[in-house]
């Protein structure tokens, strides 16, 4: 330790003594790499201003009383400063290693979602599912059992951040417990009710819509737990409608029955699930209305499903800036034959 101060000593009495000489811009770039040095070497800022003044007045004999006594008050505000640097620092560390531990959270809860396509000629299925920070809150599904039916699902967690993160990662995990009530929305509902209420904090709760379609009778059932409305496209008289289903949003009551609707999907129709992330994206600085998300639907309905989930997440996040405010998951079924 003591040839390390010794050694930094000689370096600075050697650029100060260079530069005092000449005044040169090579020497003030000595003074550049001493910088690193003293990083290297976890120099504090009041030890290097302790350093120049030793340095100063050996260079410079018999400076004036007022000169020296000067260097007190800035090594006064160098100690304040030094401590305030290495606190933010460490805060800067801590935080850099935060950001690296959500980010592998953040992966491994993508790797929970279905990612694949579903094999079936009857069925075209599109989806997208956006998190407006690193981890997300939102919630899809969508399963092809060994029948041949579509189970499909969009959740949505009311909160932020990791614990809403954890609460969807559990409703897939619920999921997979139950894949004999796949066939009966309803019922899913109430068992992942019970499930989200034993689970959550009250403070927390999950929207969700679930649906089922059935390609040997053309029959969707649906049902929801307090989530935001869908749509129905009816290709025949190239109409919209809501899909509405009431339900108590899950993990309020324990005991909770939801009713299941049921409907027709002729050729070319299809049902859309979305979140609130998309019915609350701000065009021109309002929020859009369903009216203009359904004339964005029309406008690319001619498109596979896939495409079309895509086109409209692009031009709403173009009309943002590109800034999401809100998890944005949008979902598409549509009966292809």
């Amino acid at each position: 330790m003591e040839e390390t101060k010794i050694s930094m000593y000689q370096l600075y009495k050697d650029m100060l003594t260079s530069y005092l000489a000449s005044k040169s811009e090579h020497a003030l770039y000595h003074a550049q790499q001493f910088s690193k040095e003293m990083m290297e070497k976890d120099m504090s800022p009041e030890e290097t201003v302790s350093l120049h003044l030793t340095v100063f007045q050996e260079l410079a004999k018999d400076l004036p009383e007022e000169v020296v006594d000067s260097f007190d008050i800035l090594l006064e505000v160098m100690i304040g400063y030094g401590l305030a640097y290495r606190e933010h620092q460490s805060l800067r560390d801590r935080q850099q290693q935060l950001e690296s531990e959500l980010t592998v959270a953040a992966e491994m809860q993508k790797s929970l979602l279905p990612s694949g396509k579903i094999n079936l000629d009857s069925v075209d299925l599109g989806f997208i599912s956006v998190p407006a920070g690193k981890m997300s809150g939102d919630y899809y599904d969508y399963a092809l059992d060994e029948h041949g039916n579509v189970g499909v699902a969009v959740a949505d967690v009311i909160g932020k951040g990791v614990p809403a993160a954890m609460s969807m990662s559990m409703i897939k995990y619920a999921m997979d417990t139950l894949p004999e009530k796949r066939s009966r929305p309803g019922s899913l509902l109430e068992s992942l009710n019970r499930v989200v209420e034993r689970n959550i904090d009250s403070d927390m709760f999950i929207t969700m819509m679930y649906g089922f379609y059935n390609p040997e009778n053309f029959q969707f059932y649906y049902a929801s737990a307090g989530h935001e409305p869908g749509f129905v496209y009816d290709a025949e008289e190239d109409s919209f409608r809501s899909l509405e289903a009431k339900g108590l949003v899950l993990g309020v009551s324990r005991k909770v029955t939801y009713r299941e609707d049921q409907l027709q999907l002729n050729v070319g129709d299809f049902i859309v699930l979305l979140t609130d992330g998309v019915t609350e994206c701000r065009v021109d600085g309002e929020f859009i209305e369903r009216e203009q998300i359904v004339e964005m639907i029309r406008k690319y309905k001619h498109l596979p499903a896939q495409k079309i989930v895509d086109e409209i997440f692009h031009e709403l996040e173009k009309a943002q800036e590109f800034q999401l405010r809100d998890d944005f998951t949008l979902l598409i079924l549509r009966r292809k034959v």
